[in-house]
């Protein structure tokens, strides 16, 4: 029986970048950072509230053929890629915080019928909804 989810892996165009912007500016705290040999490198990270999920901060590669990797970065850099949902317990408050250490977001925070969402970019492109969840969710048709 699978009982959570343990690991979320966000593909990323530089390791060292990624590992910078997700500790300095979104506040994560490394969990694992380990040479796996053949140029692959376990970089993991963590919300701090929430050390059992894992962010896998994975090179393109890891896992691909060239080609596919060449297109996985493609398509991380051109923004095509959302890896999630952040929660907040102030969706405002959060923003600028975030702003005010150079996160980039696309959306500013607005209402929706589920709370409030921003939207903003990680350095490599990937995107995340930053959400105040307030209200809940219509109920499924």
């Amino acid at each position: 029986m699978i009982k959570r989810i343990s690991h979320v892996t966000v593909y990323v165009l530089d390791q060292d970048s990624a590992k910078a912007f997700y500790t300095e500016k979104l506040g994560f705290t490394v969990t694992g950072d380990f040479d796996m040999g053949e140029g692959i490198r376990w970089l993991t990270a963590s919300p701090p509230e929430q050390p059992d999920v894992e962010f896998v901060l994975a090179d393109c590669r890891m896992g691909h053929d060239a080609e596919t990797a060449e297109q996985l970065r493609a398509m991380v850099a051109k923004g095509a890629i959302g890896p999630g949902v952040l929660a907040t317990d102030d969706c405002q408050k959060t923003y600028q915080e975030l702003v005010a250490r150079g996160v980039t977001f696309v959306q500013e925070p607005a209402e929706r019928f589920y709370g409030t969402e921003a939207l903003f970019r990680d350095d490599s492109g990937n995107w995340f909804s930053l959400s105040q969840r307030t209200g809940a969710p219509p109920p499924a048709s």
